[in-house]
């Protein structure tokens, strides 16, 4: 007797593959210029600029070729650009006092961005390690990072790249307590309207080599940053700082490093149903790059599939070097 062979099932989930068409009606997450926020590095100098050696195609600017970039991201519909000032080992200090000067590359870069590209908002980072002789984000007594001396001094260095335009503030630091220390005197002072972004889970990565060449502090740094930056083994921790952040006045929180957490956005988006970023890092880009270059993947391709995933991790946006590639694949 012929065995009765059952019925193929009636959901063919291929169906839904089998053009651009039906793949694009039934796609979850899409990638737009909206999601992203382009970091850039300024230096000291005249119409200058100069490769970063360890990220290819990325250049630090003196402050009036950043002014010129900011106006070809926002004519590329870029909604944000992040300024990370370069600063030499001659002028590090152990006061970190040139990171709250109002003339700092910073507070230059943010006046002269919003002189040339108003539409675009400037986001800055908060943290002594561009300024700090020893290279770490807070001040250094006797070997210990020490918190509450540095959120004083961060507090003002937020109230200088306020008063100098800035729209968004990102805190990098990881002290504690310092997010409604600049909340609070952000109101007092006038700046109510400013927005705080803070690196809620930063974690203690290997993958911010690059980025330390990038900003002249490979040299600086003496030790390592796991007493005040995150254990990467940790999750729960990273849910109880962004819960602390909100609670002291933050306005989004960010997740950084991206790709190797995108288990942490997806909790945290999930948790708090707030605005929600991740830094694609210096490591991640060079890797990326790097492979590109040497012919191993398809650049664009795995550029536009890393920066999708993190849609798909329930990001709102993400800070990435590839943000100008990205925004000129997507106009066509």
């Amino acid at each position: 007797m012929k065995p009765t062979l059952a019925p193929f099932p009636a959901t063919r989930l291929r169906r839904m593959r089998q053009s651009p068409a039906l793949r694009a009606l039934s796609r979850q997450n899409t990638l737009t210029v909206d999601d992203l926020i382009w970091p850039v590095f300024v230096m000291d100098g005249k119409d200058d600029e100069t490769p970063v050696a360890s990220m290819p195609g990325v250049v630090r600017r003196t402050v009036n070729r950043v002014a010129q970039a900011a106006k070809e991201a926002q004519d590329l519909g870029i909604p944000a650009i992040c300024i990370f000032p370069y600063t030499g080992m001659e002028a590090r200090t152990e006061d970190c006092a040139m990171a709250w000067d109002p003339d700092n590359l910073t507070n230059q870069a943010i006046r002269a961005i919003k002189d040339a590209a108003p539409d675009i908002a400037v986001m800055t980072d908060i943290a002594l390690d561009p300024y700090n002789i020893n290279g770490h984000d807070g001040f250094v007594e006797n070997g210990e990072i020490v918190n509450d001396r540095t959120v004083d001094a961060l507090v003002k260095m937020a109230l200088a790249q306020a008063e100098a335009g800035a729209d968004i503030l990102g805190p990098s630091d990881m002290m504690d307590g310092r997010i409604g220390a600049m909340r609070a005197a952000l109101e007092s002072d006038g700046h109510q309207n400013v927005t705080i972004l803070s690196y809620t889970a930063k974690y203690a990565s290997a993958f911010y080599g690059p980025f330390r060449d990038a900003v002249g502090a490979s040299s600086a740094l003496t030790g390592d940053k796991k007493t005040y930056q995150m254990d990467p083994g940790n999750s729960d921790e990273a849910l109880r700082l962004v819960a602390r952040d909100l609670s002291e006045g933050a306005d989004m929180v960010m997740v950084k490093p991206g790709m190797p957490y995108l288990d942490i956005c997806r909790r945290v988006k999930d948790t708090f149903g707030v605005p929600t970023y991740a830094y694609q890092v210096s490591g991640e880009y060079a890797m990326l790059q790097a492979a590109a270059q040497n012919g191993w993947l398809d650049g664009e391709k795995v550029m536009m599939e890393s920066l999708l995933a993190f849609k798909r991790a329930g990001c709102d946006g993400v800070l990435t070097y590839f943000a100008p590639a990205a925004a000129k694949l997507m106009q066509g």
